[in-house]
């Protein structure tokens, strides 16, 4: 174990370090910064609210001052990519902590936001980009941005920029970028897939890992409750009057079912916001904000919406309804107990959500402690047809053309009052006049 002295850092950095409070590196600082100073390539697996950013952050800002003169227009020396834009805003926040009285220049591109205001802040030159792979290409596509000077890769939460599908844009992205560099991967479980991401774009990588993946924090005291569905508003209403000025993370879903949670908990007195994919930036970035600074005691969000909320005072995170990916459940509860606290995770569990429990449970290898009801038998969800809808029976046996009682078949022909089918009206052209 190092102190933040022992590294012998620029001193604008180790001032900041002082000033911010920083004395004692986490555990995955404690291992990933020495061999990013040295120059090494690193594969990093912690869990979110580890210091994931300072981790890979301090290495790369030391490295930046060390360099002589600006970024050529149209440039970056450093591009760090996340999944999200709330996880690049707060990346772009914390580097900028260290960046202030300094040349380093650190810019955020994302979607929602003003592509002409990127594409002029771009054409200065950066020192560090901090970017979402769709909007990078979109720069890229317009030639405001080129990346064959970058020579340092970032990929913090790529696991999940696999699971929002970004691994073709980081098949484009790649090959623009500088040679050498170096290139730290920083992820929270590690899939198949991530060990080929790893093959390809890291250079004999060290690995370091401070938890297992599937692991919690260990001061995440977590639980159980089952119930049926209509019960859970009454459930989850409970819960958060019984410690009113508590702030309080919930997951829902899906994006309509947020927004709908979150109204009728609004109307009901409490306070409470969302975030999810259906709200513009600036909603968003409002909704945080008033959430982190206590206006907002109930935030309800999306997986998607909510990766890159780094609040240490959450206490607590409930799972309105459980994710349909085990690994977004660690990601979920590892919102609160930030930063040393204590946090509380509560699973509202219905007998649909049975095994999606059990998939839980299996990843994180415990069995979850049960707060409240009986584990009920599982419940499998029939999915809708690709045709629209679930299958039902066509009813009792009418003839003819309609199938009696039964739903109406929308690819079938309307009839005549004769009962024989109509021709098609489309793509019938009207005869010219003689």
């Amino acid at each position: 174990m190092f102190d933040f002295d022992m590294l012998g850092l620029k001193p604008s950095l180790s001032k900041a370090l002082k000033e911010n409070g920083f004395t004692e590196p986490t555990p995955i600082q404690n291992q990933a910064i020495p061999l990013a100073l040295e120059g090494h390539d690193i594969m990093g697996l912690a869990q979110t609210g580890t210091g994931k950013t300072l981790a890979f952050g301090l290495p790369l800002l030391e490295h930046l001052l060390g360099l002589h003169g600006k970024p050529e227009p149209k440039t970056a020396r450093a591009l760090i990519l996340a999944p999200t834009r709330e996880l690049v805003n707060q990346i772009a926040e914390s580097l900028r902590v260290f960046t202030q009285k300094t040349p380093i220049k650190v810019a955020t591109v994302v979607g929602g936001q003003s592509i002409g205001r990127q594409i002029s802040t771009l054409a200065k030159g950066i020192d560090i980009l901090v970017a979402t792979p769709g909007r990078l290409i979109d720069l890229m596509d317009r030639k405001a941005i080129r990346l064959d000077t970058v020579q340092h890769l970032v990929l913090d939460e790529a696991d999940q920029m696999l699971d929002l599908g970004f691994i073709h844009a980081l098949r484009k992205i790649a090959p623009q970028l500088g040679t050498p560099r170096q290139t730290m991967l920083f992820s929270a479980t590690m899939p198949k897939q991530m060990e080929e991401l790893s093959q390809a774009y890291l250079n004999n990588p060290k690995k370091v890992q401070v938890s297992p993946p599937g692991k919690a924090a260990d001061k995440i005291t977590q639980s159980v409750r089952f119930m049926s569905k209509p019960e859970k508003g009454d459930a989850l209403r409970k819960i958060l009057s019984q410690d009113p000025e508590a702030l309080v993370l919930v997951f829902g879903r899906t994006k309509h079912g947020c927004e709908k949670l979150m109204k009728s908990l609004v109307a009901d007195g409490f306070n409470a916001a969302s975030i999810h994919g259906n709200k513009s930036q600036g909603q968003r970035d409002r909704a945080i904000k008033a959430f982190r600074d206590g206006a907002v005691k109930i935030l309800v969000a999306t997986d998607v919406a909510a990766r890159g909320i780094d609040i240490p005072g959450v206490s607590y995170v409930i799972n309105y309804e459980l994710p349909d990916t085990p690994d977004n459940y660690v990601h979920r509860i590892g919102r609160t107990a930030r930063a040393g606290r204590e946090g509380e995770a509560i699973a509202l569990v219905s007998a649909e959500e049975v095994d999606l429990l059990k998939d839980i449970e299996k990843l994180m290898k415990i069995s979850i402690p049960v707060a409240y009801g009986e584990r009920p038998a599982p419940v499998k969800v029939e999915k809708p047809s690709r045709g629209g809808g679930r299958r039902r029976s066509s009813g009792g046996g009418g003839g003819g053309g309609g199938g009696g009682g039964g739903h109406r078949n929308r690819s079938a022909k309307p009839a005549n009052a004769d009962g024989k089918p109509r021709r098609p009206r489309r793509n019938r052209r009207r005869k010219p006049a003689a």
